[in-house]
């Protein structure tokens, strides 16, 4: 099955491209290196979850948005390549919690995302990954997350 197949058995449907909220692009296209600026996690109707880990998110909300932020890094895919199966592995991702000092499971926050890449790309969707808490964010969105993807030559 293709990743473009796994995400539609999925049930998912990618949202529209998010616009970048500062002076910088979506993504950048290096040889077959793909790098794909952070994104928040935005609904489809263009909502943002808001609100520090720990605090007024919950852990299971936290992975929500995570989960929604992969689902934005993959929009971004598709606009740097064209479709999902010209995605060859998620090399690297680091994702960032705004949390409450005392909050210390972001690594599970993160597994949102990466465990709807190793949906959609199987095992070539685990990266090397660094998950980390911040005080802030930008908008005060709960999670943040960027990555490097290998494109098929």
């Amino acid at each position: 099955m293709t990743a473009d197949e796994r995400l539609a058995t999925l049930g998912l449907t990618l949202p529209a491209p998010p616009e970048p909220a500062g002076n910088y692009v979506p993504f950048r296209l290096a040889g077959n290196l793909l790098f794909l600026s952070g994104v928040g996690p935005r609904r489809v109707d263009g909502t943002m979850i808001t609100g520090k880990v720990g605090a007024e998110v919950t852990l299971a909300q936290a992975q929500e948005a995570a989960k929604l932020c992969g689902l934005n890094l993959l929009t971004n895919m598709v606009s740097a390549v064209g479709t999902l199966d010209r995605i060859d592995t998620v090399l690297k991702v680091l994702g960032m919690v705004n949390a409450v000092p005392d909050f210390t499971r972001h690594p599970q926050v993160i597994d949102g995302c990466t465990d709807l890449f190793v949906a959609v790309f199987g095992d070539n969707g685990r990266p090397a990954r660094s998950a980390v808490g911040m005080g802030s964010l930008p908008f005060n969105i709960s999670v943040e997350v960027e990555a490097i993807a290998l494109v098929k030559g």
